[in-house]
């Protein structure tokens, strides 16, 4: 087994979880295979027992490792979901409303299919409450974040309303940027942004169980700002 690099003084458990990534990103460490004990990885990594034992916890519940009790641990999979999520949140505006359409854009077509009387009931309560957003010079500073929590729970609800459970913790989770994004279009006021009839195309195609229209609703709602922000891909929509 070749010797693995001694980690660098930082964050231990980070650094440590970083290491493992690495070794199974290289496929040193392939995909069904048992990982050195702990004892070894503390060892070769020049960490303590406690600091593997935890990144090897982390890992665990993104699914990239797998404990068997009695056995080791093994690799479950050479990508580490939780870190691509975290890649997510680092990205630029324009990627991440690329990103919120493609999401809501599918949410919306699966929403249209599954939609419960249940779902389409708080699916038109959840717009009534989002209603519009006019600033103003005496609008309250907190008018924006309150008006951004009730358009985030919208969107949440067709999410919720497509019964794919992937989805859901794929938008649950993106909706954190999503809104810090939000938050800064609507805080320039010559942005583009979506008004309430938009979004009642998109709840009344659900309604409807009409899933392309529910899709194309859905696409439209981000299309103008995108254009904005890539003109070249204006002439494509």
């Amino acid at each position: 087994m070749p010797t693995l690099p001694p980690i660098e003084r930082r964050s231990l458990v980070d650094a440590t979880i970083a290491a493992i990534r690495e070794q199974i990103g290289s496929r040193q460490w392939p995909v069904g295979e048992r990982i050195p004990p702990e004892a070894d990885l503390a060892g070769q990594f020049g960490v303590g027992r406690n600091t593997v034992r935890e990144a090897v916890r982390v890992l665990s519940h993104s699914h990239m490792l797998e404990v068997r009790q009695g056995d080791g641990t093994y690799v479950r999979s050479a990508v580490d979901p939780a870190e691509t999520l975290r890649g997510l949140s680092r990205a630029s505006l324009l990627d991440h409303l690329e990103m919120q359409r493609m999401l809501e854009t599918e949410a919306a077509r699966f929403a249209a299919r599954r939609a419960t009387a249940q779902d389409i009931e708080r699916l038109r309560a959840a717009l009534a409450q989002r209603g519009e957003y006019r600033q103003a010079e005496d609008t309250p500073a907190d008018a924006l974040e309150a008006f951004l929590d009730r358009d985030a729970a919208l969107h949440l609800a067709v999410a919720d309303a497509a019964h794919n459970d992937a989805l859901q913790a794929l938008y649950h989770h993106f909706s954190a940027a999503v809104r810090s994004h939000n938050c800064a279009i609507m805080a320039v006021g010559d942005l583009p942004e979506p008004d309430l009839a938009a979004h009642a195309c998109l709840v009344e195609a659900i309604a409807a169980h009409t899933p392309e229209r529910a899709a194309a609703c859905a696409h439209a709602l981000l299309t103008p700002l995108i254009d904005l922000l890539r003109p070249g891909e204006a002439a494509e929509h």
